[in-house]
C-alpha cells in the first residue's frame, strides 16, 4: 500500500493525490502536521533516501531558518528526533510503499508506482508510438 505523506496547504501534495487517484492506485494519506511520523517511519523513509538527510529537508522552511541546523554533524537519532518533534521540516509529499519511495511531486517519477503490466503496456504504446511516428516523418520527407 502506498502512504502519502502531505500537508494540505501543499501544492504538489494536491498533484500527487490527484495524480494516484486518476490512476486508480490505492493510498493512505498522513498529514504530517496533523498526525506527526512516529520514529520508526522516520527510519524506514531514512532507509529509502538515496541522499539521506539531505533528501527530506526543506531548507527553505522557516523552521530550518530558525533552527539555526547543521544536518551533517547531526547523529542519525537526533535527526530522527528532530523530524518527529518538527515535522514541517520535511519536503513534501513523500510518497511511498514498502520498496519504493519519491520526495516531492515529479510527473516521471511518480510513475514507479503504477502496477507493473501498466508500466510495460504503457512502455510498449510509448514505442510504437514513436515508431509510427518516425516513420510517417519519413514519409513525408520522401514525398518532398
Amino acid at each position: 500500500m502506498i502512504t502519502l505523506f502531505s500537508s494540505p496547504s501543499c501544492t504538489s501534495c494536491r498533484k500527487a493525490k490527484l495524480w494516484l487517484e486518476n490512476h486508480n492506485i490505492p493510498y493512505i494519506e498522513r498529514d504530517v502536521n496533523k498526525e506527526p511520523l512516529r520514529a520508526e517511519e522516520v527510519k524506514e523513509i531514512l532507509r529509502l533516501t538515496e541522499d539521506g538527510t539531505e533528501e527530506l529537508i526543506s531548507k527553505r522552511s522557516k523552521i530550518f531558518s530558525k533552527l539555526n541546523l547543521d544536518l551533517d554533524s547531526m547523529s542519525i537519532n537526533k535527526f530522527i528526533e528532530l523530524i518527529v518533534d518538527n515535522p514541517s521540516l520535511l519536503k513534501r509529499p513523500i510518497i511511498m510503499d514498502d520498496h519504493r519511495m519519491q520526495v516531492g511531486y515529479n510527473d516521471d517519477e511518480i510513475r514507479r508506482f503504477l502496477p507493473r503490466d501498466i508500466r510495460q503496456r504503457e512502455l510498449i504504446r510509448a514505442t510504437f508510438k514513436a515508431d509510427f511516428e518516425e516513420k510517417a516523418k519519413d514519409l513525408v520527407v520522401e514525398r518532398d
